[in-house]
C-alpha cells in the first residue's frame, strides 16, 4: 500500500511508538482516514524493530 497522506498531530515528548499510536490513530480517523490506510500503519508500527524505528514510521505520516 502506498499512502501519501500526512496527519496533522503533535507526538509528545518521551513517548512509546505504542502510546503515540493511541493519539495518532484518532487523529489519522479525524481526518478521513480508512481504516485500511490505519491498520496499515499501526502494523508498520507494531512490526519495526524497536520504538524508534515505529516512532520514524509515525513520523513520515505526520504533516510537517
Amino acid at each position: 500500500m502506498n499512502i501519501r497522506k500526512k496527519v496533522r498531530w503533535t507526538l509528545p515528548p518521551n513517548t512509546n511508538r505504542y502510546a503515540a499510536l493511541d493519539l495518532w490513530v484518532p487523529a489519522a480517523e479525524d481526518e478521513g482516514w480508512s481504516e485500511t490506510e490505519v491498520q496499515h500503519v499501526i502494523d508498520e508500527v507494531v512490526e519495526a524493530d524497536n520504538d524508534a524505528a515505529g516512532l520514524e514510521v509515525l513520523a513520515w505520516y505526520t504533516a510537517s
